[in-house]
C-alpha cells in the first residue's frame, strides 16, 4: 500500500484533485472530515472549552467560526488546538487504513491534509503531492466562496509558502488551468503510484 499525502495552501484545489484521484479508484481520506467528527466527541468538546472558554460553544457544540478567527490571529492557540486534534486524527487515519478492503490489486490511499509541512508530518507518508496555483488565483477562488480578501490573505499567510512546499514534494500539480489540464497531471501521477506500489509489493 502507498500512503500519499495531498497538501497545498488554502484555495489552491486540494479537494478538486482529491476527487479526481477518487474517480480513478484511489481511497481518499479527508482530515477535515475527521476533525468535524472529533468536534462531536464530548472529550474533545471539553478540551476545546477549557482552551477557548465558553464562547467556543453554541448550545454545547463547537463554534468553528469563532475558533477559526482566534487561531488565525494567534499562532500559539492554533498549535494548542492542533496538539489536541492531530494525535486523534492520525489514530483515526490508521484505523481507517487498517479496515480498507484489499483484493490484491495495487492499493493507494490519499490523505488530504493541509498542514503536512507546517507540523513536520512528512515522514508519515510514502510520497507527498502538493497542489498549487498562483496566490492571486487562490484569493479569487476564496472570495467567490464568500471569504473576504482580508480573511483569505490571513489564512494563506498562516501556511508555509507554496514554493517551499513544492520544493519538498515528490509530485506537484499545477491547478491554475482547466479541470481537464489538472486531470491529465493526476492521471500521470496515478500511473506512477501504481508502478511504485507494485514495486513495493514485489519486495
Amino acid at each position: 500500500m502507498i500512503k500519499a499525502g495531498l497538501t497545498g495552501n488554502i484555495g489552491m484545489g486540494k479537494s478538486t484533485v482529491a476527487e479526481l484521484f477518487r474517480k480513478l479508484g484511489v481511497y481518499v481520506i479527508n482530515t477535515d472530515h475527521i476533525v468535524d467528527e472529533l468536534f462531536n466527541q464530548p472529550d474533545i468538546v471539553d478540551e476545546i472549552k477549557k482552551l477557548f472558554g465558553e464562547d467556543a460553544l453554541i448550545d454545547g457544540k463547537v463554534n468553528k467560526n469563532y475558533i477559526a478567527q482566534i487561531v488565525f490571529e494567534n499562532p500559539q492557540m492554533r498549535i494548542y488546538l492542533e496538539n489536541i486534534l492531530h494525535p486523534k486524527v492520525f489514530e483515526r487515519i490508521d484505523e481507517i487504513i487498517k479496515n480498507i478492503p484489499t483484493h490484491g490489486e495495487p492499493s493507494i490511499v490519499l490523505i488530504e491534509a493541509p498542514l503536512i509541512f507546517e507540523r513536520g508530518y512528512q515522514n508519515r507518508f510514502d510520497v507527498i503531492i502538493t497542489v498549487y496555483t498562483p496566490e492571486e488565483t487562490a484569493l479569487e477562488r476564496l472570495e467567490k466562496k464568500g471569504m473576504s480578501k482580508e480573511e483569505a490573505k490571513k489564512r494563506l499567510k498562516s501556511q508555509f509558502p507554496i514554493e517551499m512546499k513544492k520544493s519538498k514534494s515528490d509530485y506537484i500539480i499545477d491547478n491554475s488551468g482547466t479541470v481537464e489540464e489538472t486531470k491529465v497531471q493526476v492521471e500521470k501521477i496515478f500511473q506512477e503510484l501504481i508502478t511504485l506500489e507494485r514495486k513495493y509489493a514485489g519486495n
